[in-house]
């Protein structure tokens, strides 16, 4: 296991909001962000950017971190609303939803890559490779994706032939032949190019 050392604040200011999102580049299913403000005492080294660690251990991650932060709140967008929207407005409107149900309203938000829309008057600042630089920003990058992992997981039983608990609704081989062989269905984001010439 690689022990990695986060940044726990990225501002001098005491609430501190970090804020991802995962599920842009899925054909199907929602996108879903996430928002953390730590506590002052949050010490979990194994924290990292949830690409990084096995499903194991963002499971186990997930409820520490659920249980030991100060604030914390999820949301996500349809892919119906992702059609109207495009993906990038859909993301960003993600984690201004989960900004909107945390209980605390922070004095500074740090946001995972390089674009963000202001939000209530906050000062936020936008950090290419947050996930793996600021521990606020890994821990709702692990709390996004598996609450998303989750729900592809649920409703890859009510559509097996897609393969989405093992590819969450990215373009793997296997879903791409899926979508040739059965179409798309409600889940899948129309304004995306689902299917095309495979060799």
């Amino acid at each position: 296991m690689i022990i990695v050392e986060l940044l726990k604040k990225w501002s001098t200011l005491d609430i501190e909001a970090g804020c991802d999102e995962v599920g842009r580049g899925c054909l199907c299913g929602p996108v879903v962000a996430a928002a953390v403000i730590l506590d002052n005492n949050f010490n979990q080294n194994l924290v990292n950017d949830s690409k990084k660690l096995s499903f194991k251990v963002r499971s186990e991650l997930d409820d520490y971190i659920k249980s030991n932060v100060k604030a914390y709140a999820i949301a996500e967008i349809s892919p119906e609303l992702i059609d109207q929207h495009n993906i990038l407005n859909a993301s960003i409107h993600a984690m201004h939803l989960a900004l909107d149900q945390l209980p605390i309203r922070p004095e500074f938000i740090v946001v995972d890559g390089n674009k963000f829309h202001p939000y209530n008057f906050i000062p936020h600042q936008c950090v290419v490779k947050g996930d793996s630089r600021v521990l606020s920003i890994a821990c709702a990058s692990i709390l996004a994706k598996n609450y998303r992992d989750q729900l592809m997981i649920r409703l890859h039983e009510e559509f097996p032939h897609y393969g989405w608990n093992k590819n969450m609704g990215y373009a793997t081989h296997q879903h791409r032949e899926a979508l040739m062989k059965f179409g798309p269905t409600i889940h899948h984001r129309k304004s995306f190019r689902l299917i095309y010439d495979m060799e």
